[in-house]
């Protein structure tokens, strides 16, 4: 009874994180079905897989097999043990209860994080209320605590990030070899989850070195020295240990891991203050600021801001003791990680996106700081009544953002604190990433199954939806189909993207502030009123297919349409897009790059796009969001063009069409089995007698810059641009004659190369000069 007692005082003293605790278990017990999935789901678990099938003897293949590079090297200390688990202990096998038993031990885990917020906090200031406020502001951040669920790559970064400064500020108070072999234990793993950890790595080599520096004796030095050896040497082992994928090649696949921290080849959009920007090209100076200012609560942000601000203080004051041991020098330390790690993605140009998950691990060094500022607002001098207010403050900031979750709820991925608009309709999700992952595909497919029971529905997503389909019960996840394309006779739905407008009835829809996070629309009766819209207004081009233009829809419209339009893999349209500033736009992740031809290049399969009503087709595009001077559009079948056209929107941009005739009519810049003319900013290459064989003829045309360094970078070694195209893509077969149309660079041009080629070589080749180095 008398052992006992130690251990139930010490449970007596923590009581209030313990109902915390039980709080947040029962909320995640009722709430555990209610969150979506993520696409990154099935890498991570290939990762956990790869790691136990190496450790059972398959050897290196289970790693090859790994999806991607990258893949190798995130998380298998992790992922290994939840696969273990739930896998293959458990035998878990239905998809629903694989996904519900990893979001059930993520959120775990990330409660757990909370935990040693707690510890840390507690050992800071020894005072259990600052500690507790401290937790459950870690736990009630919003967005973090959606992902909670269904992120196993940064929630357990996270909190491994969180558990790591506990150790390590354990680790310098207390000075003993087992703290420092622990220390090197936490940030090992902490590495091994993500190679961003190593910056920690470093810190705690930076911090022994200040120690050695103020070293008193040569038996002190030796002692450092000693505890600064078994960290590395406790990381490094447990980092290699945790780590299948460097056994085989240590120095190499290390060498691999930083690559892929300083340059991950994902490319994908990301949508900032209104701005499509590309992942791979790195983050504005503004982004990590911003996106942790919007989305983080304010309360948070002002007690880390009055902590920092007070460290910084008391290191002007005493700067001495920034450089020793104590707390303020970890306090400082704690507010230099988000500002170094900011700077530094900015600097490496990192591939983040999707807002700033990848750096959710800064919300960890926030908590200690926050609990820094209201240490300081609750100090003595200023009384009783003036830390109880503090501390009511605190509260209510707490209670505020508790309820603004419950009211959200389960779209807290998609918060957005009032440092923002939120009241302008549509005006947050016309400038900020969200509907991350499609979660809010989730909450609106029981929906749509429960309207419409007794038939097979297709899905069509065109992102992550078909990954939400994996949670759903077996009923019902049986009668969805996740689809790339419309499926004739059969009852399609259609997520509509890139701002189309929802339609205010008959749509599922998901509604967060004033803002649509999500339209899915039964696509009949969406294309049914789309086509009775259109039909209401003129055309702008009458062709084959009748093109009409409200804002940013473009809508294709056909009387009578055949069958074959509908069932076969074509016809396909294609289209190019002048805009009125090139640097406008983005480079298109589909192969065309606005920057090198002058102009954006999409196209669309027929069926992709279109629904078959009353005997008529409807086809329609959302037209991108940047000012567009020019639209040039066709429709392509197996031996070239059928039909184009051009649509002129607004500002100069090349009319190639009369720019075309007007070449024509005047001499060629070249003559050989096609003649050159050139017609604007573009080359046109006719020939009259054009046989059905000459329609898939490609060409080659390399352009010399006046200055070099307008080259695009993959370009310098070559000292010009390569460009090619074939006649099919780029030209038509009309009356018989081929005419092919190729854009050039919009920067001066020196020299002009071009030719045909074909299996055994070039069948002709020219050189010249633009007239007045045009």
């Amino acid at each position: 009874m008398s052992a006992a007692s130690p251990f139930r005082r010490r449970i007596a003293a923590h009581w209030p994180l313990l109902a915390v605790g039980a709080l947040f278990l029962l909320v995640a017990a009722l709430t555990l079905d209610d969150y979506g999935v993520s696409p990154d789901a099935g890498a991570q678990r290939e990762i956990g897989k790869a790691a136990l099938d190496y450790l059972a003897g398959d050897g290196e293949r289970a790693l090859d097999q790994v999806s991607d590079v990258p893949s190798r090297y995130y998380g298998a200390a992790f992922e290994a043990p939840l696969v273990l688990l739930l896998e293959r202990i458990v035998g878990l096998e239905d998809s629903r209860d694989i996904l519900l038993g990893r979001h059930l031990f993520t959120h775990l885990f990330f409660l757990a994080g909370g935990v040693f917020c707690y510890l840390l906090v507690l050992r800071l200031f020894n005072n259990r209320w600052l500690a507790l406020i401290a937790t459950v502001l870690f736990l009630l951040h919003p967005r973090i605590y959606a992902h909670s669920f269904y992120n196993s790559k940064d929630i357990p970064f996270l909190v491994a990030f969180t558990i790591a400064l506990s150790l390590v500020h354990r680790a310098f108070r207390r000075d003993t070899l087992a703290a420092f072999l622990l220390c090197g234990v936490g940030v090992g793993l902490l590495v091994n989850l993500r190679i961003m950890g190593i910056g920690l790595f470093a810190a705690v080599l930076a911090l022994c070195a200040l120690d050695l520096a103020f070293a008193g004796s040569a038996d002190e030095r030796k002692r450092i020295l000693m505890m600064a050896g078994a960290f590395a040497l406790a990381a490094a082992l447990t980092f290699h240990a945790s780590l299948p994928a460097l056994w085989t090649d240590p120095p190499g696949r290390f060498a691999e891991m930083l690559d892929v921290l300083r340059s991950h080849p994902l490319h994908l959009q990301n949508l900032f203050r209104g701005e499509l920007l590309s992942s791979t090209d790195g983050p504005p100076f503004d982004y990590v600021p911003v996106w942790v200012g919007i989305t983080t609560p304010p309360a948070t942000l002002l007690l880390a801001l009055i902590g920092t601000a007070a460290l910084a203080w008391r290191g002007l004051r005493r700067p001495h003791d920034v450089l020793r041991n104590g707390p303020l020098r970890f306090g400082l330390l704690l507010a230099a990680l988000p500002i170094a790690t900011a700077v530094a993605v900015v600097v490496l140009e990192t591939n983040v996106h999707t807002g700033w998950r990848h750096l959710y691990f800064l919300y960890a060094p926030l908590l200690p700081l926050a609990a820094f500022g209201l240490h300081r607002l609750t100090a003595a001098p200023r009384g009783r009544w003036t830390r109880a207010g503090a501390y009511a403050l605190a509260g209510a900031a707490v209670a505020v953002t508790g309820v603004s979750m419950v009211r959200i709820h389960p779209h807290q991925s998609d918060s957005f604190t009032v440092l923002v608009d939120r009241a302008a309709p549509e005006r947050l999700v016309s400038r900020y990433e969200t509907n991350y992952w499609d979660q809010a595909l989730r909450t609106v497919l029981p929906d749509i199954v429960g309207a419409h029971p007794a038939e097979t529905l297709f899905l069509r997503s065109p992102r992550y939806g078909e990954y939400q389909l994996g949670i759903l019960p077996a009923d019902e996840r049986e009668r969805i189909v996740a689809t790339r394309d419309f499926v004739p006779g059969k009852r399609n739905f259609h997520e509509l993207r890139d701002g189309q407008p929802c339609p205010p009835e008959g749509a599922h829809a998901v509604r967060l502030y004033a803002n649509t996070l999500l339209c899915v629309v039964d696509t009949a009766a969406y294309f049914g009123n789309l086509r009775r819209a259109a039909l209401a207004t003129e055309p702008v081009v009458r062709s084959v297919y009748d093109i009409r233009r409200d804002g940013r829809l473009l809508t294709y419209v056909r009387d009578g349409c055949p069958r074959d339009d509908i069932e076969a893999d074509g016809p396909r349209f294609f289209l190019h897009l002048t805009p009125v500033d090139v640097d406008a736009v983005r480079p298109d992740w589909r192969g065309a790059d606005a920057r090198r031809y002058g102009f954006d290049n999409r196209d669309h399969v027929l069926r992709a796009a279109l629904e078959r009503i009353e005997g008529n087709c409807v086809a329609a595009v959302v037209l991108p969001d940047y000012p567009i001077a020019a639209i040039r559009t066709g429709q392509l079948i197996d031996d070239g063009v059928l039909w184009q056209a051009e649509i002129a929107i607004g500002g100069e941009a090349p009319d190639y069409a009369a720019a075309g005739r007007e070449a024509l009519a005047a001499e060629p810049l070249a003559r050989s089995v096609y003649d050159v003319h050139l017609a604007g900013r573009a080359l046109t290459y006719l020939r009259d007698g054009c046989t059905e064989a000459e329609a898939d003829a490609r060409f080659f045309l390399h352009v010399e810059p006046v200055d070099p360094d307008d080259l695009p970078p993959h370009r310098d070694e070559y000292g010009f641009d390569n460009l090619d195209f074939t006649l099919a893509r780029s030209g038509a077969r009309i009356d018989g004659n081929c005419v092919a149309i190729a854009a050039l660079p919009a920067y001066p041009i020196a020299t002009v190369r071009t030719g045909q080629y074909d299996g055994a070589g070039a069948r002709w080749t020219a050189e010249f000069a633009l007239p007045d180095g045009e």
